[in-house]
């Protein structure tokens, strides 16, 4: 159970210690005579939650408070004070105050402040505690409690010093591979050098020998003028990352192949050997294996790659992973919607204990996007969420017209514009009804610029009307 802390800032003693007595059972409490010295150790040990007087010696409450936001701004602040003074407690609602309590205090009124400013840091402490357990030194690595994760985590932090072995990451698609390669950069002798992250199906068989090992000047019709360094040359002393390697062309195995044999290469153009260190991580969602039987990728270059291999268990796999990595994305898109959701109800909980998800951690990151973009409340729901178990009896949204049937083209053919114009229109108007009619966050969903939705829906009206 997470423990929280809280200040008490009070400078009659028989206060501090009546406060200290109530709460130490449950928080953990530090005591202050003074704004001064609470404030002294603020960046250095910031508690959870601070219940400081208005009428301080010295620094007043509202001068403190007034520091503490500019320090801290999501630290909650409850200040106390031993009359009404509707001016002052006013001001400090203003300068973000998060409540106030009267001397003297009702203990019942105390306590049910206190769990209300408590319940709206818990989501940020909950995190704090997984980021710190989790991406220790700033290191990349995965949040989880599985002991399957674990596991991983454990291989990887000892092949990781060994920059000279090739690591080869296998895992089914949204697993985090590239996750796992920063972590092995993070955790390598090379950790200072870049890290280069590779795309191997993104280059088509003519210009991959020019991304990967770069060009000289005029090496070919539409070379830059100066030339250019390929990812091989930009990973020197680093880490280049080969995402998708087993969609490499055979072209582009063979030229590989030569480079991790000796180090060296040619850039396209020129006839000057280059020589670089690097440390040579790969990743696919494929079977290898298959693929040399098919033809399809070479033994040889298949060994050089595989000297290790970490197999990265799927979402399904470790689903004691699931909710505390939907707590961070949680986390993570409240800051970025600017929002203030503070959990997942135990309904959205139980949903995705029981979802099967076949995008595994990307699947339920844009699960949890899409749910705090459109959620109406501070915690999200079941409805939030979008997924439905098979056996669920509850009323799912209306398809829109869409269903799962074969295409069909008619004899007479058909007006693939209309048609595509009348399917754009169909998700506009779900994503306007699932975000309430506004327009920014309805094109959000649709990851479209809020005054292109506006203007193709405008003129998709235009054409139907």
């Amino acid at each position: 159970m997470i423990r929280y802390s809280i200040s008490v800032v009070d400078d009659e003693e028989s206060i501090r210690d009546g406060l200290e007595l109530i709460l130490s059972e449950e928080y953990d409490i530090s005591c202050f005579a003074d704004a001064e010295s609470f404030l002294s150790g603020l960046e250095k040990n910031a508690p959870d939650l601070v219940l400081m007087d208005i009428g301080l010696p010295a620094m007043n409450g509202i001068d403190a408070l007034a520091i503490i936001k500019k320090k801290t701004l999501d630290l909650p602040v409850i200040m106390i004070t031993a009359f009404e003074d509707i001016n002052m407690v006013i001001l400090s609602m203003k300068i973000g105050a998060f409540d106030f309590i009267l001397k003297p205090m009702n203990p019942d009124i105390l306590e049910l402040t206190i769990k209300k400013a408590i319940s709206s840091i818990a989501l940020r402490k909950e995190v704090k505690i997984l980021q710190e357990k989790y991406l220790k030194d700033n290191h990349p690595c995965f949040i989880g409690e599985s002991k399957n994760i674990e596991d991983v985590m454990d291989f990887i932090n000892m092949v990781a010093k060994s920059p000279d072995t090739p690591i080869m990451i296998m895992g089914e698609t949204g697993t985090g591979k590239e996750l796992i390669a920063k972590a092995i950069h993070a955790r390598s002798p090379v950790f200072q050098g870049s890290f280069i992250a590779v795309n191997c199906s993104a280059f088509p068989d003519e210009l991959i020998e020019s991304e990967l090992f770069g060009y000289e000047e005029g090496a070919f019709s539409g070379a830059k003028k100066q030339g250019k360094k390929g990812f091989i040359e930009e990973a020197d002393n680093g880490t280049l990352f080969l995402d998708e390697v087993a969609d490499l062309s055979p072209a582009g195995q063979a030229k590989l192949l030569r480079f991790l044999e000796s180090g060296e290469f040619y850039k396209v153009g020129s006839t000057r050997k280059y020589k670089v260190k690097v440390r040579l991580v790969s990743a696919t969602n494929k079977n290898l294996e298959e693929l040399i039987d098919q033809g399809r990728f070479r033994r040889d270059l298949f060994f050089r790659l595989c000297v290790v291999k970490a197999k990265i268990p799927s979402l399904n796999e470790r689903r004691d992973d699931i909710l505390p990595l939907a707590k961070h994305f949680l986390y993570e898109f409240n800051k970025k919607f600017q929002k203030n959701l503070k959990n997942i109800s135990r309904e959205a909980q139980n949903l995705l204990l029981s979802h099967e998800f076949t995008g595994n951690v990307r699947e339920l990151k844009n699960i949890i996007e899409r749910a705090s973009l459109i959620a109406q409340s501070d915690v999200l729901t079941r409805e939030d969420l979008g997924i439905y178990p098979k056996s669920d009896n509850m009323e799912k949204p209306e398809s829109d017209g869409f269903k799962d049937q074969a295409f069909h083209i008619p004899d007479l053919g058909i007006n693939i514009g209309k048609l595509l114009e009348s399917i754009e229109k169909k998700y506009m108007e779900h994503a306007l009804r699932l975000t309430k009619g506004n327009e920014s966050k309805a094109a959000r969903l649709l990851e479209m610029n809020h005054h292109t939705f506006r203007y193709r829906w405008k003129k998709l009206n235009k054409n139907n009307s």
